[in-house]
């Protein structure tokens, strides 16, 4: 029995890498688990991750997941990078995330990731539906569309959740976005570091399918200047607590008590929420200003938001409006669970 493994791992300026490893056994089956894949290594002087005297990068399996792509037994694994020591690359954040949920298991922190990007033309270096030279008609007819002069580059969506359900990822909607071009897809909920994981690897997946087509896949937070929404990855948060609540305390209580951590830590969380993410967050086109944290029920112009299921329950989650297109998922999720259960 003969399994392609997909190695896969983020390179200096945290753009997605792979290679191919091919695994042979002389029986008939070969049911895969992480302990089984051996660590591998690669060349960091070609990515940025280390000089040509000592070029050795360790990839360390760590989410294993079905190979939509060569179908069968055939596998992907996200991988940790690290020195030949053991220490983790600067840009690696997993294991810290991972050592952060592990402090208090018993939260069960929930995570829900709204995904948005640009699909765009190498040809005219535009989103899709933007013509070669000028602009577009002006956003509200795109959001949620239909129809050839509305919606742009659906099969590539289409196929990108497809192969994510293969993959055995937790991907749970899409959507057509604000401006022509502009996609969103959902991943969760996701229990911990499982966030972290599963938003990489969709990620990659979707990198595949545009490259099928010859599509780049833009998450700049505002690749589009001017009167044109940006892209973010909202990201919804809820502990067992803000779920179900307690016999003294009611879900939002734990909820509202979450938020003013928060609101005490903004620009901590600010700057590890995605470059570029100050172009974005305005103030306009449904953002809050980058430097000022705010919070209400309803809200798409604030920092946070609360649903007004949630209020009217008492109980449920909240959402992040904060974390940027190109955020790192397990540096967001990692801060979240930080600062609002172990601060």
């Amino acid at each position: 029995m003969v399994v392609m493994i997909e190695y896969i791992w983020l390179g200096g300026n945290d753009e997605l890498r792979s290679k191919t490893k091919v695994l042979h056994n002389s029986s008939h089956e070969f049911d895969i688990l992480i302990d089984d894949l051996p660590k591998w290594n690669f060349d960091g002087s070609s990515t940025g991750q280390a000089i040509g005297t000592d070029s050795e990068v360790i990839i360390v399996p760590r989410a294993l997941f079905n190979d939509p792509f060569r179908g069968s037994h055939h596998k992907m694994v996200l991988c940790d990078t690290e020195t030949p020591s053991g220490n983790p690359l600067a840009n690696s954040h997993r294991r810290w995330a991972n050592s952060l949920f592990n402090e208090k298991l018993d939260e069960e922190p929930w995570y829900g990731v709204e995904q948005e990007y640009f699909l765009y033309s190498p040809e005219t270096n535009m989103p899709l539906g933007f013509p070669k030279n000028g602009f577009p008609k002006e956003q509200g007819q795109y959001y949620c569309s239909s129809g050839a002069n509305n919606a742009f580059g659906r099969h590539i969506v289409e196929e990108h959740l497809k192969l994510c359900l293969i993959a055995g990822i937790n991907i749970s909607g899409i959507n057509a976005e604000v401006a022509p071009g502009q996609w969103e897809y959902q991943v969760g909920p996701c229990l911990g570091i499982d966030c972290g994981d599963h938003v990489w690897m969709s990620r990659y997946i979707l990198n595949r399918v545009a490259e099928k087509y010859g599509i780049v896949v833009n998450i700049e937070p505002k690749p589009i200047k001017g009167d044109w929404n940006g892209s973010g990855c909202h990201t919804n948060f809820s502990t067992k607590n803000m779920r179900e609540g307690t016999e003294n305390y009611t879900g939002l209580q734990y909820i509202e008590d979450a938020i003013e951590k928060l609101s005490k830590k903004h620009m901590e969380h600010m700057v590890l929420y995605g470059s570029g993410n100050e172009e974005r967050m305005s103030g306009k086109h449904e953002t809050a200003d980058y430097n000022v944290f705010t919070h209400g029920i309803a809200n798409r112009g604030a920092s946070v938001r609360i649903g007004n299921d949630v209020a009217r329950d008492q109980r449920g989650y909240f959402e992040d409006r904060r974390p940027s297109s190109n955020m790192d998922p397990y540096l967001v999720s990692g801060m979240i669970f930080r600062t609002t259960c172990l601060d």
